[in-house]
């Protein structure tokens, strides 16, 4: 018995991947508890493990005095006398308890604290093993599978891989070998958890890392990845060696490389895309396989309206919008997609809106919606001289397409410079233009036409979607919302 004990302490040490020490002092702390219970908690008791009886000894310590005031703690000195003859008053004297006393309950208690420390030393061992390596792919088995969540066995330890992180589609049973990505590592009052992913995007930028050596040497980098896992997914790749073509790198010879990222995904799509510092001939990359006509960007909102030919139209989107939404998660832009067809249609209109600014004629006109001139307002906004200058026309009349832009939506000059005050008229609220009934009007308010100047502005296209619209009325409704503020003071 002595010797299994010795022998069980090494074994589960090595077989957790625990210190011996933190073993034994579980086991002195776990039979002290549980002589407390059988004894008290008056007495003064103290565990210690012999590793050379390969035991846990209990001591009771009692003090040497002439006269006994407290039985559980104090001997009288001709007691303690019998049991050392060298003892004096004042001494502590510890006698040896008998283990097997303890009962049935207190070996119980001792039994769950053991099991409690061995849990709780073995959980902040995985913690200090696992807490710097989220972000690895690891491989393990499946363990069980309990309420749409896998277990795995990564090792010496037990990880999670959440229903929400597994790719639809795929089934997995006990023994299976599963390969996935270290998202988290947390502590948790039942010891450590490891959480783990198959949808993460890092997960197919980490499988690109093994399978292509370029990659791990640091001579390509993978810059961003975006997936819809278990359909499709875009990484861009970036060489720091001109002479290293970083997509011919990350596809290898007839595909080989990205052929076994595919097969781990169980037939995910993967386009591998060229990163640029462009964001305008990034975008067109993660568009691939669509071909771009034209790009607006907005640096601001990080937005970007992409021309493409109607025939591209189908190819940019994507089977359900999938690649836009790709290309933006990829890129980190908002992307918007509009055919040339439609496009030619809405520079028509804005166009036809511009040209009711006196001195601005179809070319001046056309010179400021490619330059990003839509509305009234994006003209107000500019100086007169910006303006001559762009469409080489002279800052004076320039000044004079500001000024006339300010009148026809109802703002004067010094509210124009002072961003204050508007014209009553085009501040009326909808529901004063002729022919316009409540019903409308809340129709109009809940879209974000509020006042008669918001509908001045407003776009035939955007407008003619409401329910209930037709083309023919939301230019009817724009045309009476002009003519109202053309009769303001």
């Amino acid at each position: 018995m002595d010797q299994n004990l010795n022998y069980l302490i090494e074994q589960v040490g090595r077989d957790k991947g625990i210190d011996k020490q933190v073993i034994i002092d579980a086991l002195e702390d776990a039979m002290l508890k549980a002589s407390k219970k059988r004894y008290g908690l008056q007495h003064d008791i103290e565990a210690h493990y012999n590793e050379d009886l390969g035991e846990v000894e209990l001591f009771q310590f009692k003090t040497v005095v002439e006269k006994i005031e407290d039985p559980d703690l104090e001997v009288t000195l001709e007691e303690a006398q019998k049991m050392d003859a060298d003892v004096e008053i004042g001494d502590s004297l510890g006698v040896k308890l008998s283990v097997e006393d303890l009962g049935r309950i207190a070996a119980q208690t001792a039994k769950q604290v053991i099991m409690q420390r061995v849990r709780d030393a073995e959980g902040e061992t995985t913690y200090n093993e696992y807490k710097d390596r989220k972000g690895e792919v690891v491989t393990g088995f499946v363990q069980r599978i309990e309420r749409g969540n896998i277990y795995v066995n990564i090792g010496r330890a037990e990880a999670i891989l959440p229903k929400r992180e597994q790719v639809p589609r795929e089934v997995y049973k006990r023994g299976d070998r599963i390969k996935t990505y270290i998202l988290d590592v947390q502590r948790t009052p039942i010891g450590c958890q490891i959480y783990l992913s198959r949808t993460h995007p890092g997960f197919l930028a980490k499988l690109f890392e093994i399978e292509v050596p370029e990659i791990s040497e640091g001579i390509v980098q993978v810059m961003s990845a975006a997936r819809e896992p278990g359909e499709r997914s875009k990484i861009s790749v970036y060489s720091n060696d001109a002479d290293v073509d970083p997509v011919g790198a990350s596809v290898g010879m007839k595909g080989s490389r990205v052929q076994s990222v595919v097969q781990e995904l169980r037939g995910e799509k993967i386009d591998i895309i060229p990163y640029s510092s462009d964001p305008a001939k990034f975008v067109c990359n993660a568009l691939s396989p669509a071909k771009v006509s034209k790009v607006y960007l907005n640096d601001e909102e990080k937005y970007m309206e992409i021309v493409v030919a109607d025939d591209q139209l189908s190819l940019a989107i994507g089977k359900r919008g999938q690649n836009v939404r790709l290309a933006s998660k990829l890129t980190g832009w908002k992307i918007d997609i509009k055919s040339e067809s439609k496009m030619e249609k809405l520079s028509e209109e804005v166009v036809e809106r511009l040209t009711a600014l006196p001195g601005v004629g179809e070319i001046v006109a056309r010179v400021l919606y490619e330059e990003g001139f839509y509305t009234l307002e994006d003209i107000v906004e500019a100086e007169g001289e910006e303006l001559g200058r762009i469409c080489g026309i002279g800052e004076k009349k320039g000044e004079k397409i500001v000024e006339a832009a300010r009148t026809m939506i109802g703002l004067t000059s010094a509210s124009a410079e002072g961003k204050q005050g508007r014209v009553k008229r085009g501040d009326d609220l909808v529901e004063r233009l002729p022919g316009v009934g409540d019903k409308t009007a809340t129709l109009l308010q809940e879209s974000g036409y509020e006042s008669v100047r918001d509908l001045f502005q407003a776009d035939i296209v955007v407008l003619s979607q409401l329910p209930g619209f037709s083309r023919k009325k939301a230019e009817k409704l724009i045309q009476t919302a002009k003519d109202y503020i053309d009769k303001g003071e």
